[in-house]
């Protein structure tokens, strides 16, 4: 299906590529989330007619994706969890679990979707480096320590 991208898509396109994708991601993600519209010529059209104001949006999200990474980046944040003598927690640490820190230390608009864990959740005690990805181009990196509560 050919749709054109209403903003950056990480390994798809820019603002405006008109490009060719599998139908149901186009149809379950791209449309819905509304990154993306069927490729017709009154599309096309209106897509024109539109693409100024569009592009001073998408700068608009980039500049304030900007300001919140520079006052995210090299924050450290403190997650207490039950854990045994060992160091090993009883549940995990996870991206809903950082997103709610985050939050509480006052950068209440990133979402869990936004957390990169490389290794999945985080099982034990120690310091931890994590990705907050903001905007297609901005990522800021945190230091997340996990400290144990003995139960």
């Amino acid at each position: 299906m050919q749709v054109i991208l209403l903003e950056k898509v990480i390994n798809l396109g820019n603002l405006g590529d008109v490009v060719r994708v599998r139908d149901g991601y186009a149809r379950n993600y791209l449309i819905p989330q509304r990154i993306a519209r069927r490729a017709t010529d009154a599309a096309l059209k209106e897509f024109e007619a539109r693409r100024a104001e569009l592009e001073k949006a998408q700068a608009e999200k980039l500049a304030a994706a900007q300001s919140v990474g520079e006052k995210l980046s090299g924050q450290s944040i403190t997650i207490t969890q039950k854990a045994g003598v060992d160091g090993r927690l009883f549940g995990s640490v996870t991206t809903m679990d950082i997103a709610a820190a985050l939050a509480q230390a006052g950068f209440a608009g990133v979402e869990k979707t936004q957390v990169r864990l490389p290794d999945g959740a985080l099982k034990a005690v120690g310091e931890y480096p994590v990705q907050i990805a903001l905007h297609t181009d901005v990522v800021a990196d945190i230091t997340v320590v996990v400290q144990g509560e003995v139960a």
